[in-house]
């Protein structure tokens, strides 16, 4: 499933629900198929201080898992702000003195959009996580245009979790590109997770594009033996 026109917007059920790999192996294969796209994360909390630079973690992985090497100047419009504290969107820039302008985010994505075909945009955290004040980063997702795809754990809570988050993207009038059930642990993929995906197709009327099955060690670590394939689901 390759997304159409100028981008993707990938959001989780909640934190490490598993957005990130998801939207690296979106990005490889939307280049895989001769697609110019690039990735941006537009607001990265828990950011890592190294050579006395903050630097997005989740940026990174995306820019290694398909081989990418942006300038300074690109890499700061793939990731507008990144703050130290791990913890949410608004409380992340209080805690910096800052205030995020969903403005300067729209300039970054405009600018990559002018050089590339179609920007991965990875949000934080799940779609009610606020930026600031009560907008949050469905009134991101909103204001770029994008169509949604989720990011899911398949095991228990998926069902409450998901439909949730589908309910709230069709109340804003996104376009749900798709679901992908990410296995964040090493449980495997059974009955329960199957009949989770089959519930939540029928329930959501979602479409279903794959599951991530689960690599020990990958999130957070360099890709070194390959990311895993995107398995279709059979529902």
């Amino acid at each position: 499933m390759i997304p159409p026109g100028k981008g993707v917007f990938i959001t989780g059920t909640d934190t490490d629900a598993g957005k990130t790999v998801a939207a690296a192996i979106l990005l490889m294969e939307m280049r895989m198929a001769g697609i110019d796209a690039v990735p941006m994360k537009p607001v990265q909390t828990g950011g890592i201080v190294r050579g006395g630079k903050l630097h997005s973690s989740d940026l990174e992985f995306c820019l290694r898992a398909a081989g990418l090497r942006p300038d300074t100047g690109e890499i700061e419009d793939m990731a507008p702000y990144i703050f130290e504290p791990a913890c949410s969107p608004h409380l992340a820039a209080a805690k910096a003195g800052r205030e995020i302008s969903l403005d300067r985010i729209r300039e970054a994505f405009d600018r990559l959009l002018r050089k590339h075909d179609s920007i991965v945009v990875e949000g934080a955290g799940g779609l009610l996580a606020p930026i600031n004040g009560d907008t949050t980063m469905l009134d991101l997702a909103a204001m770029l245009g994008l169509p949604v795809i989720l990011a899911a754990r398949p095991g228990l809570g998926a069902i409450n979790h998901s439909l949730l988050s589908i309910r709230e993207i069709e109340r804003t009038g996104l376009a749900l590109g798709g679901i992908i059930f990410c296995e964040t642990t090493a449980a495997g993929w059974g009955e329960i997770e199957q009949n989770n995906a089959e519930t939540i197709a029928r329930m959501g009327k979602a479409p279903l594009i794959g599951r991530i099955p689960y690599v020990a060690g990958l999130c957070g670590e360099p890709p070194g033996q390959g990311l895993p394939g995107l398995e279709r689901l059979q529902v």
